[in-house]
C-alpha cells in the first residue's frame, strides 16, 4: 500500500504515516528508484490490532472514575 492509502485507513496525515514508518514503528519497505515506500497489508494489519491491545490495557490501567455531581 501507499503512505496515502495507510493515511486513509487510518484516517490520519502522511506526515503521520511517514513518521510512523520512520521511527520504525510501522514495518515498511522502500522500492524502486525514487525510494518510495510500501506497507504490506497484513502488517498494517497487525499494527492496527497491536494498537487495540495496547489501548484495552491502557483502559484497564486508567479506569474511568465517577465524579461527584456539581
Amino acid at each position: 500500500m501507499l503512505l496515502s492509502d495507510v493515511a486513509a485507513e487510518l484516517n490520519v496525515s502522511d506526515s503521520q504515516v511517514y513518521h510512523l514508518v520512520r521511527n520504525g514503528e510501522l514495518p515498511a519497505i522502500k522500492i524502486g528508484g525514487r525510494g518510495q515506500w510500501r506497507v504490506e497489508r497484513a502488517k498494517l494489519e497487525q499494527y492496527i490490532e497491536q494498537k487495540y491491545r495496547e489501548t484495552a490495557a491502557w483502559v484497564e490501567q486508567n479506569p474511568l472514575t465517577d465524579r461527584e455531581p456539581d
